[in-house]
């Protein structure tokens, strides 16, 4: 029995990282080039089914690779305290903690690492206590370090992330203060991940200022022609066959969207099993994107839609009318009923959060794949 060789649950490795490679050479290439290089400190941002999560995954299986230690995190309450944990062996003591929310105690804790509970006065240095002492031990060779990854950051609490970015700056600072060899010495990599407003708020804060010296990139859309190869050379090593038009015909209605990409693949592969074919044609590649829009209107469109306020609901219902196709500025003053820089203002924040994109003079269009056609229908 063959194996669907797509895999559209998040997180989950698909078989080609398309479109993502000079991200991975970015990152890659950091931790060949020593303390200081520009990719150790990553921002990765992107629309839900952009691929976040899978780069992250890439990026730990890199690091372990060039055996280096890694931790992937969520952001979610604790997440400092987690950090924490993980970089401490069982047995070790950290240098201070709270054995509650509003109690510090300076020194060495009593309480084991697992009792205790980080206060926002001290998670700073204890995290950067937590990072020196692993990167202290003979597990972690010369040259080599750890990776941390946070996925979700826009979750993060204010807190946490100005924990985990003073940290991170004085372990980077010890490390250069050290008399050893730049070949030799131990460093830390950290790569947040998460929607496109996050960065704003990330560089925004006064504390986390270092962050701007971060490796920015944003995943975009993938070029068709290369999800059309994709589709192509995975759909070949699973012992199937798809004809170069009906490949064009799937990459199209992906509009070079990761997820979408992934789920056309899975469902239009799964139709040509079901008919016990070996040959997706292009009545498969129909029925997969039937099927592709429904899931991607539960994982992507009513997601992307959560945070929206009333107001941007209201510019979105506006466009709606007009997708797939671009929607005048002006109509959709008209439309709303309101001023021209109502418009203007909520034009600035939907593009900021990519979830409308500029079309042309005077014209913007939705930046999430049939996001209209999904307001539309409702």
């Amino acid at each position: 029995m063959s194996v669907n060789p797509f895999k559209p649950t998040a997180g989950k490795m698909p078989p080609i990282l398309i479109g993502r490679q000079s991200v991975i050479d970015d990152f890659s290439e950091a931790l060949t080039n020593g303390v200081g290089a520009p990719g150790r400190i990553m921002l990765i941002t992107g629309q839900r089914g952009f691929g976040k999560t899978v780069m992250l995954t890439e990026f730990r299986r890199i690091a372990k690779s060039q055996h280096w230690e890694t931790i992937g995190e969520t952001a979610s309450e604790g997440l400092v305290s987690r950090l924490v944990q993980a970089l401490s062996p069982s047995g070790m003591r950290i240098d201070q903690a709270t054995i509650s929310p509003s109690i510090g105690i300076p020194g060495v804790a009593t309480a084991s690492l697992g009792q205790a509970h980080l206060s926002a006065a001290v998670n700073p240095l204890t995290l950067r206590n937590a990072i020196n002492a692993r990167l202290g031990s003979r597990k972690i060779g010369k040259g080599k370090g750890i990776l941390i990854t946070i996925d979700e950051t826009q979750a993060a609490s204010h807190e946490d992330v100005v924990a985990i970015a003073t940290a991170v700056q004085h372990v980077i600072a010890d490390a250069d203060e050290s008399d050893v060899a730049d070949i030799d010495k131990k460093g830390v990599a950290i790569v947040f991940a998460g929607l496109p407003y996050m960065v704003n708020e990330l560089l925004d804060n006064e504390v986390t200022t270092f962050l701007r010296r971060a490796l920015r990139r944003e995943l975009d859309n993938v070029p068709i022609v290369d999800v059309k190869n994709a589709f192509l050379e995975t759909i070949a090593d699973s012992g199937k066959t798809i004809g170069e038009e009906e490949a064009l015909q799937a990459a199209r209605q992906s509009d070079g969207y990761p997820y979408m990409v992934q789920l056309i693949g899975y469902y239009m592969w799964q139709s040509a099993e079901r008919r016990g074919s070996d040959s997706i044609t292009s009545q498969d590649v129909e029925t997969g994107l039937r099927d592709a829009l429904l899931a991607f209107d539960d994982a992507v469109c009513a997601p992307a839609l959560d945070g929206a306020t009333g107001a941007e609901r209201l510019f979105l219902t506006a466009m709606a009318q007009d997708s797939p196709g671009p929607t005048r500025v002006a109509d959709i003053a008209q439309r709303a009923r309101r001023s021209r820089s109502w418009v203007g203002k909520y034009r600035a924040i939907l593009i900021k959060d990519r979830l409308i994109r500029p079309a042309g003079h005077g014209t913007v269009e939705f930046a999430v794949p049939h996001l209209g056609e999904y307001l539309a229908s409702r």
